[in-house]
């Protein structure tokens, strides 16, 4: 399970660096066993210059064979040990990996629960994909490339440094030239590959945003034959992550070509002077020391453009960071901590001079709207679009908060109320049902645990499905593929409206549940509704007035302002609003 420090951590205007050293918060035990395991294990490669340099010695100076022996020995003991440290290694450090990896999804995933709907409204659903498989596998392939090759190329540079230091000294300040001449490379390449990065990254978003928006308009493109239209947007879409992916591979090469050359012209530097005071015996330096010096000038240059490499992937990695940053950085969260949680809910509703208005807007989507509605009825909401039927539903739903006034449920401010709770006792159909792939039975009690198969056969019969659902080949337990997409229009509301009936409201959110259906299918969903609908608070949105005609009351919208309230009949009567709206779907 997640700890919860991770999602409540604030992480506003937080850097980077501090933000990975978190994600690791329960798992730097591991990291740091990890890291002074794979110094043990990565031994040979800094030690054996030294080794080698001995044996030489031993050969040279005609020392006693013995030492040859145990510098062998010391050598080959050295080489076996990094079967057992390395495994030991990768266990520490997949724990900590694996354990971040998930930690982080879990994060993400609870953050994406915990926002509000209008911040979907402004997020692509693909590019939210992206930041919980893509940017988190980038960062635990980043903190593996560091763990692996910064740690090697650390230690050996370190090792090459001490070593050197001890055995040779007056050749250490040019090992130390090409430290500070490495760190000004990365220096100066560092603000470029951060923003070539940066923009590859925003063009992969933008076009898994694109692929997502391209699939779902599938039905519609093919429909209209505008597949080539689609694929032209495609293709622009892609000729511009291929612009920003070369851009950034032109960088990284340039980048890995310079260091390549200046390494490369320092080691020659320093192998030719160091056989030229070998030679003239400038200083105190054997053979085997000429030779210590020129393997661990090969060690040096690795490690530092092991370390200059590894600058791409660590640029893409914090990138991630600050891509994950936007979703755990939203303050658009819905607050219900310390509110009041609900254990029960009769569904009496007052609203009070409710006043709403969506932020990129300045003209109020609702005004001064006063509605008392009891315990188990009917209300119908109609008018023509942009009235403020949907931002009622979402009132009620808890969606959006008002900007003016209060809704009172049950005598409660709902402002005061842990709406996770209260939504326990709601349930919405809306006009488009929303099924994922899984079987018939995991749909309809998709959240709920130990539902007895005579509730769930109780369910579809009173949604009419009981009937096409025998039919199937697998019946209750046949899948019904993404989205539902074995079914027919009418076949998945009815599976919509079992779901809730399973649930058994109190609260029931009815969103043009009927439009899209034909009239064999709406006679047989409306008579559904109406077992649904019995003794249960009802909010109705119906584009076909002839749907609502049976609704307790029936509330005409106008630009957000209750224009008239009565049952059917009386409306029509009135010859308002409401009765030409009628007369205009009668024609």
């Amino acid at each position: 399970m997640l700890k919860q420090p991770l999602l409540e951590h604030n992480f506003q205007g937080e850097t980077p660096l501090r933000t990975l050293w978190l994600l690791f918060e329960s798992d730097r035990l591991h990291l740091l066993v990890a890291g002074l395991v794979f110094i043990v294990k990565h031994s040979p490669t800094w030690l054996t210059p030294l080794l080698t340099a001995n044996i030489i010695n031993v050969v040279v100076e005609r020392r006693p064979i013995a030492e040859l022996w145990w510098n062998a020995l010391v050598l080959v003991l050295l080489l076996f040990q990094n079967i057992p440290f390395h495994v030991l290694y990768m266990r520490e450090l997949s724990t900590a990996l694996r354990g971040m990896e998930t930690r982080l999804r879990s994060a993400l995933s609870r953050q994406l629960q915990s926002l509000s709907i209008g911040y979907y409204t402004r997020a692509s659903a693909g590019v939210l994909q992206n930041k919980v498989v893509r940017d988190v596998e980038a960062i635990e392939q980043m903190v593996r490339q560091l763990s692996e090759g910064g740690l090697s190329a650390g230690s050996s540079l370190i090792g090459a440094l001490v070593i050197t230091a001890w055995r040779v000294p007056a050749f250490l300040p040019f090992f130390l030239v090409m430290v500070p001449v490495s760190a000004l490379l990365v220096h100066t390449m560092r603000r470029s590959l951060a923003m070539r990065n940066t923009q590859f990254r925003e063009e992969m978003e933008r076009m898994a945003a694109r692929v997502n928006e391209m699939t779902h308009l599938i039905p519609i493109t093919r429909a209209h034959g505008l597949e080539r239209n689609e694929l032209e947007r495609m293709d622009s879409t892609l000729s511009q992550v291929r612009k920003a992916g070369l851009e950034l591979d032109l960088t990284n090469a340039i980048f890995g070509s310079l260091s390549w050359v200046t390494y490369n012209i320092f080691s020659v530097v320093c192998l030719v002077v160091a056989a030229w005071a070998a030679y003239y015996e400038i200083i105190p330096i054997t053979a085997g020391d000429v030779v210590m010096l020129t393997g661990y000038f090969s060690s040096l240059t690795n490690s530092v453009m092991g370390l200059v490499n590894l600058m791409p992937p660590i640029s893409k990695g914090l990138e991630s960071v600050r891509s994950i940053g936007e979703v755990l950085e939203s303050p658009d969260l819905e607050q219900n901590e310390g509110k009041i949680a609900l254990d029960s809910v009769k569904g009496n509703f007052r609203f009070e001079n409710v006043d709403f208005h969506y932020p990129e807007t300045d003209a109020s989507a609702i005004s001064g709207f006063s509605l008392e509605v009891p315990s188990g009825e009917n209300i119908a909401l109609v008018g023509h679009s942009g009235a403020g039927k949907s931002t009622i539903l979402n009132l009620v739903i808890g969606f959006v908060r008002p900007t003016g006034g209060r809704i009172l449920l049950d005598g409660r401010n709902m402002n005061d109320i842990d709406l996770r709770t209260y939504r326990q006792f709601l349930s919405v159909v809306p006009q488009e049902s929303i099924l994922f792939e899984g079987s018939i039975r995991e749909n309809i009690t998709y959240g709920l645990a130990n539902v007895p198969e005579k509730v769930v056969e109780s369910a579809l019969r009173d949604a009419n499905a009981w009937e096409f659902v025998q039919n199937l080949p697998d019946e209750i337990e046949t899948h019904i593929g993404e989205r539902g997409a074995k079914l027919s229009g009418g076949q998945k509301q009815r599976l919509a409206i079992a779901r809730a009936l399973v649930r058994n409201p109190r609260v029931l959110i009815l969103d043009e549940a009927t439009s899209a259906l034909d009239t064999e299918s709406e006679a047989l969903i409306q008579q559904a509704l109406a077992r649904l609908m019995k003794n249960r608070t009802t909010f109705i949105v119906a584009h076909r007035l002839s749907t609502i005609r049976n609704a307790d009351r029936i509330v005409v919208l106008e630009k957000g302002q209750i224009i008239e309230v009565g049952k059917h009949n009386d409306l029509i009567r009135n010859e308002n609003v409401y009765a030409r709206l009628q007369a205009g779907q009668v024609k």
